[in-house]
């Protein structure tokens, strides 16, 4: 099999951009529109599309150099994590085995699985998916035939991930995956007693990652919101999405719960209670880490929105400022960059999503550079400080903003009397 790369290709999300615009571009106003401070005003137009140029240069640098030595670090990758799931999977059927008290197997097995199911969905079925390994033309590991173990169907997920958040990055009413339509994570975004509760969405949300990426990818509340409105059309191609997400979700249950289980249950030292809990524990695991890591590459302070009306007539210098702006990273040990699919670079992530995994990290320190040659904040910081960012977040923006002339608790009744079909409230926007 040939290992010689493709010819460099745009992104899929750089795509519908041109590299200049045939109309003169605005210089970016000082502040926007809900007055805070702008922080690529101090760019002119003709500077944005000089970093685009870099980037382009820095991209096309690492695809045209991919070869053997990024193949070999994706089947290696593949080869680790099978190992590590089967030999997980075999030390469970010893999970009723008791030592001084503790079943050692059951937690051997355990951590082994919780480890195997981050690796596949974020350094291979995540980054796979993305079309990162394509160019390999091996058809085992290309993103039109990986089926990875999740809830969510990796047709849905591609649609929603490839073709909407990575083209509408952090626009607000475009990006669906700016707070997953139940938190607000800005302060652009409009505040409705719903959000008072966030801080237990997020939590819940975080527990039943995979269920409720499923019911994204589904687009579930839209069609739950505007089902009287929708034609039969619609309707039926809601409803084919909807059994193919229900039939992946019965699968992989059957799976971890049923399969694996009974497989216990026929050995002499086996459990299957035990090798049940142990899936039930690996899943949860599985989903706190990658909500954790998704987050702390969205949502941490420092990480800007846009509006609409900002993205129109978007060149490809605009679309990469875009992207470096609203994406933040983790910086930590190789052993971390991997566990997080390389998703710790998720700034270079954003900027080159079709790019192999292994390469984010040769490229940052000249991504960090360029961004402050031209005083872009570049948002970086440790898991702790990231993942204590984003729930500071979460809970301060909760509440409704301040506002001079009244209190937030007073904000917080006039909205609670509105939705309980009051006056107090009526036609106040937050």
């Amino acid at each position: 099999m040939t290992l010689a790369p493709e010819r460099t290709r745009p992104t899929p999300a750089n795509s519908r951009l041109s590299v200049t615009s045939a109309e003169p571009r605005p210089q970016r106003p000082e502040f926007k529109k809900s007055g805070r401070p702008n922080p690529a005003a101090h760019l002119t137009p003709e500077q944005i599309e000089e970093i685009g140029r870099e980037l382009d240069v820095i991209r096309a640098e690492v695809m045209d150099s991919r070869g053997a030595g990024d193949a070999a670090y994706i089947r290696r990758v593949i080869k680790t994590q099978r190992y590590l799931e089967m030999g997980s999977r075999a030390a469970l059927l010893f999970s009723g085995v008791k030592y001084k008290g503790v079943r050692p197997m059951w937690w051997l097995g355990t951590a082994g699985l919780s480890v195997a199911k981050i690796l596949e969905n974020m350094e291979i079925g995540h980054n796979v998916m993305h079309g990162q390994w394509d160019w390999m033309r091996d058809p085992k590991i290309h993103s039109t035939a990986w089926e990875w173990d999740h809830a969510s169907p990796a047709s849905q997920w591609k649609h929603s991930h490839n073709e909407i958040h990575h083209m509408f990055t952090n626009v607000l009413g475009r990006d669906n995956d700016l707070g997953y339509g139940i938190l607000r994570v800005d302060q652009d975004q409009r505040w409705s007693l719903f959000y008072l509760f966030q801080p237990v969405w997020h939590v819940a949300n975080a527990l039943l990652f995979e269920y409720s990426i499923a019911a994204y990818d589904l687009e579930l509340g839209g069609y739950l919101a505007k089902k009287k409105r929708m034609s039969e059309e619609d309707k039926a191609k809601f409803h084919q999405d909807a059994q193919l997400t229900l039939a992946k979700i019965k699968a992989q249950m059957t799976k971890d719960y049923v399969v694996h289980p009974a497989l216990s249950a026929a050995t002499f030292t086996g459990s299957p209670r035990h090798t049940f809990t142990a899936n039930v524990v690996a899943n949860l695991v599985r989903n706190v880490w990658s909500n954790t890591v998704i987050i702390c590459g969205h949502f941490p302070p420092g990480i800007e929105t846009f509006e609409k009306t900002s993205i129109e007539g978007e060149t490809r210098g605009e679309w990469y400022l875009r992207q470096m702006l609203g994406s933040g990273n983790i910086h930590g040990s190789k052993a971390m960059h991997l566990m997080t699919g390389n998703l710790s670079h998720q700034i270079e992530h954003h900027l080159f999503p079709d790019m192999p995994s292994n390469r984010y990290s040769q490229i940052a320190p000249k991504i960090r550079d360029l961004m402050e040659r031209n005083d872009l904040k570049y948002v970086s910081g440790s898991l702790a400080k990231q993942v204590g960012g984003v729930y500071w977040k979460v809970v301060e923006l909760s509440l409704p903003p301040k506002r001079e002339g009244t209190t937030r608790r007073a904000t917080i009744l006039r909205a609670a009397k509105k939705a309980l079909g009051g006056k107090g409230g009526q036609g106040r926007r937050y």
